[in-house]
């Protein structure tokens, strides 16, 4: 049985667009920004909200 919405998916964030947008909105900082710190920190959404601040 699976759950819909797995920890792996709540902790990284992907290329599409929608979550771009909203983890950019999230810590007020542009994509362009948000792209570059998954660049260098990876999916790890934890690691590249600690890069934007």
């Amino acid at each position: 049985m699976s759950i819909r919405g797995s920890k792996v998916e709540r902790n990284s964030v992907s290329n599409q667009p929608h979550e771009i947008k909203y983890e950019a909105h999230k810590e007020g900082v542009s994509q362009k920004e948000i792209k570059g710190a998954k660049k260098s920190a990876g999916n790890q959404r934890r690691n590249i909200e600690k890069k934007v601040k």
